[in-house]
Parts: C-alpha cells; structure tokens; sequence
C-alpha cells in the first residue's frame, strides 16, 4: 500500500513514486525508448526526457510473451508498447546514501518475463537487506532474441546493457552506488549473466554477478537462423526485419508456440530441438563474441565476482509443466539419456553411476545435468580458470507444498532470495503459511545475496577445482564438498559452448 510521496531527479527529469513496507518505490520509469515502429527489432534507444513531476507508481506493460504459464495473458492485460522500463526499491533515496545495487534479470526460457510479477517484488530484500533492488522489462521472445536478417543479434540482452546503463547513470540519486552494482538473475536471466560477463559493451557496469541455475543453452548463427526461418515461415514470411515488422507484435508470439511445439521431430536442431529450446542468445562474434565458458576460462570475468550455483531438483518443476512428473517410463528415461548424457558412454555412466536409480530418477537427473547443474558448475570452474573468484551453492531444501512432489525445484530461488514466499505462483510451493524453516531458509539466502553484493563475501569460502567447496542451502546449513560427486565427473570432459545446426 502506497503511504507517502518521493520525489527523485534523474537525468531525463523529476519522478514521484511511493512508500511501501518502509521502503521507497518507484515503478515503470523508462529507460529506453518504445520498441515499435521504426524502432522495431532495433538496438534500443535511450528513452527521451519530460518536463515536470512523472508519476511512477505502476509497472510498465511486459513485452509480448510465449502462452507458457500464462504469462499471454498476464502480457494481454497491461497492454502498450513502452515495454522497456525499470523499477526501484530504496531504504533511503537519496543521493550520497552510498547503498549497494542488486539488479535483477529475470529468466524465462529467453520466450517469456515480466518485471512486474508479485514473487519479485523487491521491498522486503530492499528493506531487510539495507540494498537498492532494481527489476526492469527486457523483449523476450521473437522480438528480442530471433535471428533476423537486418537487425542486430541478441536485442534483449542489447536491453539489459541499456538498463545497466540506465543505473549506472541514475541509481545515486535513489540512493545506490553505481560503483557496487552486482546483477543476480535466475535460469534465462543467469544465462543472461554468463553473456554479459563475456560482452565488451557490459564491461564496467557491474562488479558483481549472481548467477542462479545457469542453463546450457547458447546457440550458433546457423542453428538460430533456421529456427527464425521456421518461425517466419508460420507466419508466410522471411525471417527479415521488413516482413516480420508488418506482424503486430502480440502476434509474433504463437509463431514461436507452433515451432516449440514441433521441435522435438527436427533432427537439424539436435539438442535444443530434443529440449524444446526455440530461443537463446546468439554467439554472433559481435554482441556475444564467444560462448560464455570459453571466455570466462580465458579470463573475461577475472574483475567481476561471481556467486553462481543451482537447485538439487532443477528437472521437476519443467516435468510438471510438460505432463512427465511421475509418469517417466523406461523408454523415456533412455531416450533422455542417448540425447543428453555427455560422451558415447554417457548413458552407460549413468546407470552405473546411479545404480539404484530408476527411470523417473534418471529421467530428471540427465536432464538436470544437460541443462543447469553442469553448467552452472563448469561456469564456477571457468571462472578460477580464468583467474577470478566463484562462490558455488546448491539449494537442496525441498519445498513442502503440493505434497512436496517438486522437492527442491527449479525456481524454488527466486521467492527464498526475494522473501516473498506467499506471493504469486511460487506461493503453492510453500504452502499456507509458510513455515518457520521457510523463512530461515529464506533469510540465509537474503544474507548471503545481499552480504556479497555489500562486501564480495556470501559467507563461505571460494570454489576451487581441490576442495570444490559448496555452501548447501538446507533446513541445516552446510559448507561441504560439491555434493553431486557422480555427475560431477561423468561431465568431467564435456565442453559447453554453441548449439550447432546438424549438418549445416
């Protein structure tokens, strides 16, 4: 509930936002210029500035979104095109206060995200932690990621840039340090993260980095524009800018459903069509000049500390949504182990690996491996390579609601790291209400989130590829030695890098 006025000079001119839960809000302030029109498909463009006192108590409309989990019609019921907006929350908004910055990028699949979503409200990890929060909209989708002839690659991470940009050169007046910014992200967004810290254009603008279940999937120029061309040719079209900008946006979307939808029978796609993986960011030697482990070992992100980690169960909350929770059958299991397994033996190393693990178990835990547990811990190892310093974590409490079917699931981080457990879709994980062991998990994540955006330290000691030590996020708290040992070393060798098209 919104109690009082504040009134903040940024560069483009005068916001008033709101007092809410003790901490100064200010939402749907734009950072960058509408994304239509002449501008569609375009780099974004610095938003222009206003006269007077600019309201900014409500969030701005998301950009279109994919039909997965709703987030369409949440999308279609804020409509407007000034998609590219950012809020902030501030314990004391005022210049000189000299707080650290937390920005968050928010994940999705690179097809879906919204900054405006009540689970990532930022008022409590703003208040609780002494830090300025910062969310913003990014395009997500065919509008910010398709491969399209006549627009530059990766527009939505173009738009993170923008929106770092956009603190760096405003967040003192709310009360931040543009000198102690760290961005934190979660699945799309900590692959966000992993291109950033490999970006010449983001060198600079953050000093450090949480990276949270970093996914695998970063694809080569070839495999992303045939899979443009296939969303193009749902619409009759070339997958150029001419053709694709007589499409209203709120229509690009099913195009990318329809492809989705078909990827698996496309042998040309590999992996990523094995994964239903329609978009990613693009390493088009320009905006993202390599895949992010090659340049972190090669030392891109030796001045950035990062604190990267995943959940033990990352596989069960995507098998939910795609109908295979408790139903994996033999055949299932080995089909995901031929496709996702690392090596000619990967499947074999598995089963050995894992002997008492039945199909449902190898199942999730090949695809856990394939698509976050691995490469987020290979992005830890890439960066003591490269010279920098990682903090590894797992969260391996598993949440309590709907039966405690999900155990400790992918996503399960966001509400913990932002204390909202009873907020928005994640709120059935926790149950009614949520326990007190809810909210200690909780408040040891806020800590160490906000005690390393403060200070460079989460509360445990640095990962190196000796000890691998690993702080574990459970209802009893351990610093132990990496705990997926086995997975550990079936990945051992296998390097991650582009998505390639097969034959192509």
């Amino acid at each position: 509930m919104t109690t009082s006025a504040h009134e903040v000079r940024t560069a483009a001119g005068t916001l008033r936002g709101g007092s809410e839960e003790g901490v100064a809000v200010f939402r749907g302030v734009p950072f960058a210029e509408p994304p239509v029109g002449a501008l569609r498909f375009a780099a974004p463009v610095p938003a222009e500035g206003w006269d007077g006192v600019r309201p900014a108590l409500s969030y701005g409309p998301p950009p279109p979104q994919a039909g997965a989990l709703g987030m369409d019609e949440l999308a279609r019921e804020a409509m407007g095109t000034d998609w590219l907006t950012v809020n902030v929350w501030s314990p004391e908004p005022r210049p000189g206060a000299g707080l650290p910055v937390l920005v968050w990028i928010y994940g999705g699949a690179y097809i879906v995200g919204m900054s405006g979503l009540p689970e990532t409200d930022g008022a409590r990890l703003a208040r609780d932690g002494g830090v300025v929060v910062v969310t913003f909209n990014y395009r997500v989708g065919i509008e910010g990621f398709a491969h399209i002839e006549g627009a530059p690659a990766n527009r939505g991470l173009l738009d993170q840039v923008a929106a770092l940009e956009w603190v760096r050169d405003n967040i003192r007046a709310f009360g931040g340090d543009p000198d102690r910014v760290t961005v934190f992200g979660q699945s799309a967004g900590a692959g966000s993260i992993a291109a950033l810290l490999t970006m010449e254009r983001a060198a600079g603008l953050f000093r450090r980095a949480v990276a949270q279940s970093v996914p695998n999937t970063f694809f080569s120029p070839g495999l992303a524009a045939d899979i443009s061309a296939a969303f193009a040719a749902e619409l009759g079209l070339r997958p150029t800018v001419a053709d694709l900008s007589t499409v209203a946006p709120h229509r690009l979307p099913a195009a990318g459903d329809a492809v989705a939808a078909k990827m698996a029978s496309a042998e040309r796609w590999g992996q990523a069509g094995r994964g239903t993986i329609p978009l990613a960011p693009v390493v088009d030697g320009d905006v993202l000049p390599v895949a992010p482990w090659q340049a972190l070992a090669d030392g891109a992100g030796r001045d950035v500390d990062l604190l990267v980690g995943h959940t033990r169960d990352e596989q069960r909350l995507l098998s939910l949504i795609d109908g295979t929770l408790g139903r994996v059958t033999e055949e299932q299991a080995e089909a995901a182990l031929r496709a996702f397994a690392p090596g000619p033996d990967g499947a074999r190393g598995y089963r050995e690996g894992f002997p008492a693990a039945g199909p449902e178990e190898l199942y999730e835990l090949v695809r856990s491996d394939w698509l976050f547990r691995m490469p987020t811990l290979h992005l830890a190892t890439a960066q003591t390579l490269g010279g920098g310093r990682a903090h590894l974590y797992e969260l391996a409490w598993p949440a309590p609601g709907m039966g405690g079917a999900l155990g400790a699931c992918h996503g399960l981080d966001i509400p913990l790291v932002f204390g909202n457990l009873d907020k928005g879709q994640p709120a059935a994980l926790f149950g009614e209400p949520p326990s007190a062991v809810a909210e200690e998990v909780s408040a040891r994540m806020r800590t160490a989130w906000t005690s390393f955006a403060a200070h460079g330290d989460p509360g445990w000691p640095a990962y190196d590829d000796e000890r691998r030590l690993t702080q574990v996020f459970d209802a009893s708290p351990a610093v132990t030695a990496y705990p997926e040992e086995v997975s550990r070393r079936l990945w051992r060798e296998h390097s991650f890098g582009a998505m390639p098209l097969i034959g192509g």
